[in-house]
């Protein structure tokens, strides 16, 4: 019973208990209500700050925004500059390739008007066949992946491998002109892929690909679905949904090619060798 009354009557310490009453007598704060008059101070100079840097923001407000309209006007004006440049790029670009066109036509001789077709150099109008490429029907957008050995897609996207097999197969089976999307191909054409888009020259492409090909329509279309590689197109459309159309059109108008690279020159005959030439472009066909 000692211990407990003991306890009962010395509830603090006694260390704490001189401590406190050391305190008390030197006239100190409790720690309490130093505690609360430091909050205090810190909400005082929070408010404070927070105070000056909305007077600041205030102040500078008309700055920045008439900063962001500059910025906004000179993007304006540099887009409108870049577009008229582009325009003027196009221009150029369509002169040179109409008189590279001419001078094919003028000086190409007895094979000038066979060089510019072949070259695509000119329009071509006259009867053909339609083929038209699609995707699957169900095809993920996103999808894509490697091709399998077997030469298939393990997908139901058209590939650009897909599109060479069937510009090569045209070409062997009698086409005299083709063009993918009004893009008309030439001997230096090129179809690529760019993730999963097929670029044909550069330019991106869309599904459906519309193959457009000048030549006897109804044999260019026999032929074509009984070579190789229409056999190749039906095995796709068979085993992976790939939707494809060929017909035979009465009359298909292909576009000339937007320019012509001059690769070699040679001169026009022996006494031209000294001075005078003659641009000549590779006419062979086929499509990488």
């Amino acid at each position: 019973m000692s211990l407990l009354t003991n306890v009962m009557d010395h509830a603090l310490d006694d260390g704490y208990a001189e401590a406190t009453a050391r305190r008390q007598a030197e006239g100190g704060l409790p720690r309490t209500l130093r505690a609360k008059l430091a909050l205090a101070a810190g909400l005082v100079l929070a408010a404070l700050v927070v105070t000056v840097a909305a007077a600041q923001t205030q102040v500078s407000a008309p700055v920045v925004a008439k900063e962001r309209e500059e910025l906004i006007d000179r993007i304006e004006a540099e887009t409108a500059a870049a577009d008229k440049l582009a325009a003027d790029v196009e221009k150029l670009r369509g002169e040179v390739g109409e008189r590279q066109r001419k001078a094919l036509e003028e000086h190409g001789g007895d094979q000038g008007e066979l060089v510019a077709l072949l070259s695509g150099a000119t329009e071509v109008l006259g009867p053909g066949v339609k083929l038209v490429v699609d995707d699957a029907k169900d095809t993920d957008q996103g999808g894509g992946g490697p091709r399998e050995s077997s030469g298939f897609s393990d997908t139901g996207r058209v590939r650009d491998r897909d599109m060479q097999r069937v510009v090569n197969g045209l070409w062997q089976s009698g086409a005299e002109a083709i063009a993918i999307n009004g893009q008309r191909l030439t001997s230096l054409s090129a179809i690529r892929a760019a993730g999963d888009a097929i670029l044909v020259d550069n330019k991106p492409l869309v599904p459906p690909y519309t193959v457009l090909a000048v030549g006897d329509g109804k044999k260019l279309s026999t032929a074509f679905q009984d070579s190789a590689d229409g056999q190749y197109l039906h095995a796709l459309q068979e085993n992976f949904g790939i939707r494809t159309s060929i017909s035979a059109q009465e009359e298909v108008r292909l576009p000339a090619a937007p320019s012509l690279i001059v690769r070699t020159a040679e001169p026009r005959d022996a006494s031209a060798g000294k001075g005078g030439g003659q641009a000549t472009a590779d006419t062979g066909k086929g499509t990488s």
